[in-house]
């Protein structure tokens, strides 16, 4: 027995290597003040301490428990290992002699007695455990981890140690036996183990199977955080450890089952068959819960769309064996209903039915000897189609969860053990068009946010803490915008009141209240059409794609309402201005700023929204620098200070090939600066005459002066009735079209948001009156955006003949022939799916009930004049009349 202690060596201080940032104990406690510890080091000297540092965390003192042959060894070894390690620590310390004098009373003390040292050393980490504890409330998580670790080296060392134990008590035993037999008497004086045997090996199969809840646990906590990641959490996706730990806990396994086989004399015909059956569980559990979906298919996962997706046996190097063909792993997909199935039969069932139709869901399980990886690698993957189960209550499709199934059979050596191994990957939101992605985002979210470990699939709480929602937006925000700078507590209190209703709860308030999945993405928000998560996303798209250095760089406040932003700016000095994304849009930043007036009455502005689209046009800062009126951002930093770094460098004179550069300028109309009718430049004709009149050339033009330069470029067409486009300010926003010359100086254009290819060279002569004698290759479908010109039945207008325009009938409305694009309401990068899938988006549509989508918005009702409402032309989206044409001037 002496022998086997011996045998058993100091715990390694190696780590495997991880990814996600570590940080220990000391370099907490060595931060805090020594005061505070001054209890712990009576019996040890402080000084030694700093000079084991990390070392002295990373050793599992609190894990030897007991005074056994095995404790006490593990003792003896780690205190030689300090012993050494404080030596080379002391080398390179001023106090030499010192230390080697403390380090020598360390051991004359504890040599004799190492277990004491266990428990001293013991003592002064758990007090600094719980002084951390008490100053953050949470230790950290690579401090957790790398404890977990120890705890499992620990055990799995005395696993070994009990084979050892067991293999040196059997061949004592054989050694008896022989010695007996020669000499009878002492026969009669010896007492076989008889009791102990049985007893030692029923300690060992205890053992073991602790060791196997560990993995498993280890096994689970690896799939939830490949989950959370689903949602932008920091994940160690490397499995090379845990599947080190899987072979080496199987490694002692048949140790200790060739030991018991060995012994199956002593321990009767009772008792080893209870044995072997709990041999056989743990191998099962074992093998089972090592096959895992290594890289997950996409969780919003749309119809005719190829995937990709790999799973990993951990066990495979190692217990598969060779065989002539290759272990293939099939793909099938499967609703909520069967994936519980499943479970509840603990995957030993197989799946009779597949509820969606997958190409290419056959690949080999194959085995890479260089990297010691067992894998199968889906790579072109591709759901064909899906069927629809019974949805329960107001379900809608985007709410219905699936999941991919990976199943194989296997066999195992030694013993030629056939094992069905299932594995599920994680829930998948299946849609059939572009447009349900967005509430299929947000069911993913919710489930991987928060499910539990051990949950049956694919359940999920219907009413979360705030504070765990709160937490979840800040993690899917900075994943998805790609920043480091999160959500600030004021923010939470803003989002708050919207997704609440309540005005006049406080933070604290909210903190303790619950949200349902129906606040989150089912109810449309009051006086809104959408939902919280849908408007949410929206501020998540428009960041991620145009104002992420801008959140990165605190320029927005972003979540604050409209409310609050003219309480923060009331007493501001004339031109602060802040940023936040609009309340009643989906995806639009706005800029809020005051404006004083002579009397000295304050008054705060909000312009129009600038979606994406209109920040491809032209950037955030380059429109803050536009406009003069905006001064210092709040609280009282000047803009060109913050928005510096952000304005793009503007073009001046000639480009290469000798053109005059142009810039788009924006300008803002505020009530208080708006001139009165007639003193812009063009008498009105009526009460809308600027906003609804035809664009009028500059007068020096004159149309016979242009025909010998225009005609060769406009061969006669015939003619058609489309109308021209005309710029329809707002009370917003609008954009002017600048032409810089060589000397520096701009022509503004005749309209404010006049098309460039309508400002004409100021140089040529002017004509007051032009009746279109000659028009101009005019083509209106060519400055229109993608998703106007989709709204035009004919396609793009022809060129208008070279011939006098005639005049036109006093206006009478007219009745719009049927739309041939696509309605307004679906957004013109949407294609429709081909017949079959379009069909099976009307037909889940028409079974939604209420629809969690914004409604859709019917088109509108045509006429003659344009909606007052309507966008700037070239800013947003363009509208106009395409059957009637208004009469010109």
């Amino acid at each position: 027995m002496n022998d086997v202690a011996v045998r058993c060596r100091p715990f390694p201080t190696e780590k495997p290597q991880e990814t996600v940032p570590k940080m220990s104990l000391w370099s907490i406690v060595s931060h805090m003040p020594p005061e505070e510890f001054s209890g712990l080091f009576t019996e040890f000297p402080r000084s030694l301490r700093c000079l084991l540092a990390d070392w002295l965390e990373n050793q599992p003192w609190e894990f030897i428990n007991g005074s056994d042959a095995f404790c006490t060894s593990m003792a003896g070894g780690m205190l030689s290992a300090m012993l050494e390690k404080l030596r080379g620590a002391a080398g390179s310390d001023g106090q030499q002699c010192q230390i080697l004098q403390q380090i020598s009373g360390i051991e004359n003390t504890y040599r004799r007695d190492p277990l004491r040292l266990v428990a001293i050393l013991k003592a002064i980490l758990e007090g600094e455990k719980a002084a951390v504890l008490k100053r953050d409330h949470h230790l950290p998580l690579s401090f957790h981890r790398r404890q977990e670790e120890l705890k499992f080296s620990l055990g799995l060392q005395r696993l070994q140690y009990r084979v050892r134990e067991i293999q040196a008590l059997r061949d004592g035993s054989a050694a008896s036996l022989q010695l007996n037999l020669r000499d009878p008497q002492l026969k009669a004086e010896a007492k076989p183990p008889e009791t102990e045997l049985p007893t030692l090996i029923l300690e060992a199969v205890k053992e073991l199977e602790l060791a196997k809840q560990q993995v498993l646990k280890r096994i689970q906590i690896w799939k939830r955080q490949q989950q959370l990641a689903g949602n932008g959490a920091l994940f160690e996706e490397n499995l090379a450890p845990l599947q080190k730990r899987c072979e080496s806990l199987v490694e002692v396994y048949f140790q200790l089952h060739q030991q018991v086989m060995a012994a199956s004399a002593e321990l009767g015909a009772e008792l080893l068959p209870r044995l072997l059956e709990r041999f056989n569980e743990v191998l099962s559990s074992l093998v089972k819960s090592s096959f895992l979906v290594e890289k997950q298919p996409p969780q919003v996962l749309k119809t005719q769309t190829k995937f990709q997706a790999s799973v990993r046996f951990l066990l495979g190097p190692q217990l598969l064996k060779a065989s002539a063909k290759p272990y293939m792993v099939r793909a099938d997909m499967v609703t909520e209903k069967q994936a519980r199935e499943l479970a509840l039969s603990a995957y030993s069932n197989t799946l009779s039915e597949s509820t969606g139709e997958i190409m290419h869901n056959v690949v080999a399980l194959e085995t890479n000897p260089t990297n010691g990886t067992c894998c199968a690698n889906f790579k072109n993957v591709l759901l064909k189609k899906i069927k629809r189960c019974e949805r329960k209550g107001s379900e809608s499709v985007t709410e219905e969860k699936c999941a991919v199934l990976f199943s194989t059979t296997v066999t195992l050596t030694p013993g030629n053990l056939s094992v069905h191994l299932q594995v599920l990957s994680l829930p998948i939101v299946v849609i059939v068009h572009g447009n349900q992605d967005n509430n299929a985002k947000a069911t993913v979210l919710w489930d991987n946010a928060f499910s539990e470990i051990d949950r049956v699939p694919f359940v999920v709480a219907e009413r979360v803490p705030w504070e765990k929602m709160c937490e979840t937006l800040n993690l899917k925000f900075k994943a998805e915008v790609q920043t480091t700078k999160g959500l600030l507590k004021e923010h939470y209190f803003f989002l708050a009141q919207k997704i609440f209703n309540d005005h006049s709860a406080s933070l604290e308030d909210f903190q303790s209240r619950n949200v349902s999945w129906a606040q989150f993405n089912k109810e449309i928000l009051p006086g809104r059409g959408f939902t919280f998560w849908q408007w949410f996303d929206g501020v998540l798209d428009l960041t991620k794609r145009c104002l992420k250095s801008y959140w990165s760089d605190r320029l927005i406040i972003g979540f604050i309402s409209k409310q609050y932003v003219c309480k923060l700016l009331s007493t501001e000095p004339d031109g602060t201005f802040l940023l936040r994304f609009s309340d009643s849009e989906i995806g639009g930043v706005t800029i809020a700023h005051i404006i004083r007036g002579k009397d000295g009455s304050s008054q705060v502005e909000n312009i129009q929204p600038f979606s994406a689209k209109d920040l491809s046009i032209r950037s955030l800062g380059d429109r803050i620098r536009d406009l003069g009126q905006l001064r210092n951002l709040y609280p009282n930093i000047p803009k060109d200070q913050a928005f510096g770094s952000h304005y793009n460098k503007e073009q001046t004179g000639k480009d290469g090939r000798g053109y005059v550069s142009t810039a788009i300028k924006m300008t803002v109309e505020s009530e208080r600066d708006q001139q009165p009718q007639g003193t812009a430049g063009v008498p009105p004709e009526g009460p809308q005459a600027q906003m609804f009149s035809l664009p009028v050339l500059q007068p020096e033009l004159h149309p016979e002066s242009l025909q010998s330069v225009l005609s060769p470029m406009c061969p006669p067409a015939p003619f058609c009735p489309q109308p021209v486009p005309t710029g329809y300010p707002t009370a917003e926003s609008n954009i002017d079209m600048m032409v810089s010359n060589n000397l520096g100086s701009s022509f503004p254009s005749t309209s404010p948001m006049l098309s460039p290819s309508l400002v004409m060279d100021p140089t040529l002569p002017r004509c007051q009156d032009l009746a279109f004698r000659n028009p101009l290759p005019f083509m209106p479908n060519q400055y229109m955006t993608g998703e106007t010109s989709q709204l035009l039945s004919g396609g793009p207008s022809p060129e208008p003949r070279d011939e006098e325009m005639a005049e036109l009938a006093p206006f009478t409305p007219m009745v719009d022939p049927p739309l041939q694009s696509s309605p307004r309401w679906m957004p013109p990068s949407m294609d429709l799916p081909p017949g079959s899938e379009f069909e099976q988006l009307l037909q889940e549509m028409s079974m939604e009930g209420p629809p969690l989508c914004p409604p859709f918005v019917p088109p509108l009702q045509r006429s003659g004049y344009p909606s007052p409402n309507a966008s700037c032309w070239g800013v947003g989206e363009s509208r106009w009349d395409d059957s009637v044409r208004p009469g010109h001037a």
